[in-house]
């Protein structure tokens, strides 16, 4: 039996169920057991389940061993979206990471010294987002300096345009509260996407016409592709935050609102490049072809490989505190630093850069 760490169900109909230690997807209707077979994971592996389709049926038994191993389950419609999730009712975090969450925001008492712990998280997650921006272009152009030179000179040039922005985030360190500069600080993450992207256009096959970025509603296919990764990382941020006793609804940057989680906004943004757009733009140069249906949507097919290289790409080792460790661990450690951070354990949160 193959080991399988994350469980994608993406089947019109199916049924997961428990069985002794493995979770099973089963078709319903006639046939033998092993005729409707679909798959079988040992729950010794397993790390997360993933609802992709409709019409998708979980059992109680199944839940409940999921959840009694801290096994998360996540649910994304077919453009990606991340509307739900089950955790352990144990996995709610601790007390006092809670609060000095919720006063990283300015919101409790003493909230001058953790409203800037706040704002010193909420700079790192922008400088982590913009230099792994960057470092991506870099990482793609480095592939074109001698058949295409031109276009790496262009790609090399934007990289730097975007690292430009960082020399704007010095001048926001000294606030006590996010809220006092978090339009500024959207400001100039807006700023470098939009070198970013541009910059993007110019490494994707020509014949693709890509309109540049879209998010959420978009119709062509690599905008779907990247905003449907984005909904398989948003599920595996959200697994890192919660195991780190930190509430994925409570933002810095992004802002609270019913059902958002905000703080998983904010912490996806120093990963989207490493997991999610590499990936995504990896496919495309590939010349793999992104299908999509007559409405537009991505097919089941095009969707099943999307979330089997991204949730591969996670399981990829980078640098890490001084060793290889998968993407996926890197994602739960800076999640761990996040949390020790704001309970004032730690000095500093640095963000995790790629290489490139």
């Amino acid at each position: 039996m193959p080991v399988i760490r994350n469980l994608v169900v993406d089947e019109f109909g199916v049924h997961v169920g428990k069985h002794s230690e493995r979770l099973q997807v089963m078709r319903l209707g006639d046939g033998t057991p092993s005729e409707r077979m679909v798959v079988q994971a040992p729950l010794l592996h397993l790390e997360s389940v993933v609802v992709t389709g409709r019409g998708i049926s979980l059992s109680a038994d199944a839940i409940e061993a999921c959840t009694e191993r801290g096994i998360p389950i996540f649910f994304l419609d077919g453009m990606g979206r991340h509307y739900a999730a089950l955790y352990s009712a144990g996995l709610t975090g601790t007390v006092l990471t809670r609060r000095a969450q919720l006063a990283a925001v300015g919101a409790e008492l003493d909230g001058e010294i953790h409203g800037k712990r706040g704002v010193t998280a909420a700079l790192a997650f922008a400088e982590g987002k913009i230099r792994n921006q960057a470092n991506l272009l870099r990482y793609m152009g480095k592939y074109r300096k001698e058949a295409a030179p031109e276009v790496y000179a262009s790609v090399e040039a934007a990289a730097c345009q975007v690292l430009a922005h960082l020399e704007e985030l010095p001048a926001l360190a000294g606030a006590c509260r996010v809220g006092d500069v978090r339009f500024q600080l959207l400001g100039i993450e807006g700023r470098a996407a939009q070198q970013y992207w541009a910059a993007v256009r110019q490494v994707l096959p020509a014949e693709l016409g890509w309109p540049g970025r879209r998010g959420r509603g978009a119709r062509d296919a690599v905008n779907s592709a990247l905003n449907y990764g984005y909904g398989i990382l948003y599920g595996q941020v959200e697994r890192a935050l919660v195991l780190a006793g930190l509430d994925p609804y409570g933002g810095l940057v992004h802002v609270d609102r019913p059902g958002k989680p905000s703080l998983v906004l904010d912490a996806i943004e120093e990963f989207r490049q490493a997991a999610v757009d590499r990936t995504v733009f990896g496919l495309v140069n590939r010349r793999v072809r992104l299908e999509q249906d007559e409405r537009g949507m991505l097919t089941k097919e095009t969707r099943r490989r999307l979330a089997d290289e991204v949730l591969a790409r996670l399981e990829t080792p980078a640098r890490y505190e001084k060793r290889r460790q998968p993407l996926r661990a890197i994602i739960q450690g800076q999640a761990r630093h996040l949390a020790t951070f704001l309970r004032g354990e730690r000095s500093a949160y640095e963000p995790w850069v790629a290489a490139w």
